[in-house]
């Protein structure tokens, strides 16, 4: 066994020479080595055991050493591969969203919404409208929101930012629900809607949209996002069965909780203007939304929410006074972009 390896080691060394020779010194090829699973660098260079005046290293391939790419190298053509394969797929399906700019050249920063989806709001509104309940559906809409504050006001108190985070996720599912079965009550009769499918949604984009602001300025805790998640859930079914058995109840309801809304941020601006709430910069988001100046303020975000719950309000007591004269509602106009 000893004259083996002897004899083994003594070829290999006989066979290096004669590489090494017309290697060129420095090439660093890698040859097959004499030893099972072994191989011989030739450079003489490398990190390795050596022996012999040549290293004997693990190596799987047999090209030169300057072909051999390092792992960071390798990483990149793998991202440039796939990178490749993402624009072969898109073009494949023909779905490619064009280059939009504003108004200044600038490119458009948001896929939530587009520019042609952005307004200036309408500011002059009445806070002080309200629609006194005139009959029992009223009465019991208007004393469940009574009822539903309270322990809103309890949790919150004077944290108005936290307040407006949590009355957003409500206020933007009545729209969602009212459309959606609009929307199905529509394929089922083969009518049309009077453009009310589409004036909810609008609401709850809006109402959505107004959320997306408030969370640049409120991280919510994460006791709030377990609030929010129990809150949604019992408030979706709850206002689901309450439109399917009455369209007209539930839209006085959303009317009386849109008042509720415009009185919270008559607060809110309360307490900016008093210096109890800091005026922060208004976040990039909201001054796109609604053409703010580039300087706007909190104080300008929170008008032109509390001009958008006003228009809600009206919105929702017009949708209700329709149905409870006996009509449905495809038979008047919606108010369709009525912020």
């Amino acid at each position: 066994m000893n004259r083996f390896v002897l004899r083994s080691v003594k070829q290999c060394l006989v066979n290096g020479q004669r590489y090494y020779g017309s290697g060129g010194g420095g090439g660093g090829m890698v040859y097959g080595s004499a030893l099972v699973g072994r191989s011989v660098h030739l450079s003489g260079q490398r990190n390795g055991v050596m022996f012999g005046g040549f290293e004997w290293r693990r190596m799987m391939s047999s090209a030169p050493a300057s072909m051999e790419k390092a792992p960071s190298e390798k990483k990149e053509q793998e991202k440039e591969e796939m990178k490749g394969k993402d624009v072969v797929a898109s073009s494949y399906w023909g779905i490619s969203r064009p280059t939009i700019t504003r108004e200044d050249g600038t490119v458009w920063p948001w896929n939530c919404f587009m520019p042609w989806e952005t307004y200036k709001a309408d500011v002059s509104i009445d806070l002080k409208k309200h629609h006194v309940p005139k009959n029992f559906l009223d009465k019991l809409a208007y004393k469940t929101v009574k009822f539903l504050r309270i322990p809103v006001d309890l949790f919150f108190q004077r944290r108005y930012g936290c307040h407006a985070m949590m009355l957003e996720t409500v206020a933007a599912v009545p729209g969602m629900v009212g459309g959606m079965l609009l929307h199905l009550k529509s394929l089922r009769k083969f009518q049309q809607s009077g453009g009310w499918i589409k004036g909810l949604l609008e609401e709850a984009e809006n109402e959505r949209m107004h959320l997306m602001t408030i969370v640049e300025l409120v991280k919510p805790k994460w006791y709030e996002r377990l609030l929010v998640l129990a809150v949604q859930g019992v408030f979706f079914n709850g206002f689901f069965v309450l439109y399917l058995s009455s369209p007209k109840l539930a839209h006085r309801f959303v009317g009386y909780l849109e008042e509720e809304a415009v009185f919270s941020y008559t607060e809110y601006l309360e307490s900016i203007e008093s210096g109890e709430t800091e005026n922060v910069p208004a976040p990039a988001i909201a001054i796109d939304y609604w053409r703010l100046p580039k300087d706007a303020r909190l104080k300008d975000v929170i008008t032109v929410i509390r001009a958008d719950e006003a228009h809600h309000r009206d919105i929702n007591h017009f949708a209700s006074d329709i149905q409870f004269q006996g009509k449905e509602l495809r038979e008047a106009p919606a108010p369709i972009g009525y912020h």
